[in-house]
């Protein structure tokens, strides 16, 4: 159990943390891959601002349809982290969600203690790598309902690269709260130290319980080992 005093705010990652690696990499990703050559060539309007920045991406105005979906394909393949894919992504998974080809998948306990922290009056805010409408989308259609009216705000890699100090200070600047105030929780060491850089309290969620004893970070398995205090006076 780790006890903590003084937070008047949450920023949670996702993946390894509040929610399964496994549910993006296993099903999220291949969902997308599968569906996207007939979600683009189905709604070539709609994502048509999409395709276009591509096109400048790739300096080439004259590509076609089919050629960006190539490109779409080698960069899923690939992993490349490109804002474009991400826009595209979010938008086949928001149809999955929709017609209920899968839920969002969150740990209970996590889920728990969002509902508890906020039924405390703690701001709760979001922080991954994936694009504020896929967090949207993965909490908004979660295996245990919408549980969005819990969230006061999400952040994503535009504010930021996830490992440098600065991105955290930035989402400070957003919250109101000064950073001694704001408890980090991650999977991620190097975003830990990042966040610890930038003035936060932060806790490392080691779900697998791979971090040895003596690691310098406070670790817990699972968010039910967080215990928030009032700060005695």
């Amino acid at each position: 159990m780790i006890e903590i005093s003084g937070i008047k705010a949450i920023l949670t990652d996702i993946e390894g943390t509040t929610s399964s690696i496994s549910f993006v990499h296993d099903v999220l990703f291949p969902y997308a891959r599968a569906h996207l050559r007939d979600y683009v060539r189905e709604n070539e309007l709609a994502v048509g601002g999409i395709l276009n920045e591509v096109r400048a991406l790739e300096n080439n105005p004259n590509l076609s349809t089919e050629d960006i979906i190539g490109i779409f394909i080698s960069w899923i393949d690939t992993d490349r982290k490109i804002t474009p894919l991400k826009s595209l992504q979010g938008m086949i998974w928001k149809a999955g969600y929709e017609t209920g080809a899968f839920k969002g998948h969150i740990y209970d306990d996590a889920a728990d203690a969002l509902q508890n922290w906020f039924d405390k009056g703690l701001k709760i805010y979001i922080y991954s790598s994936g694009s504020v409408t896929a967090q949207k989308l993965i909490y908004g259609y979660s295996e245990r309902g919408d549980i969005t009216p819990l969230l006061s705000g999400y952040f994503d890699t535009t504010t930021g690269p996830k490992l440098e100090a600065n991105s955290y200070s930035k989402i400070v600047n957003s919250m109101g709260f000064p950073p001694v105030q704001i408890l980090f929780l991650s999977d991620h060491t190097g975003e830990i130290d990042a966040a610890h850089a930038a003035g936060y309290q932060a806790i490392l969620i080691d779900r697998e319980a791979q971090q040895p004893k003596d690691t310098r970070y406070n670790v817990v398995t699972d968010f039910s080992s967080i215990r928030l205090r009032e700060k005695v006076a």
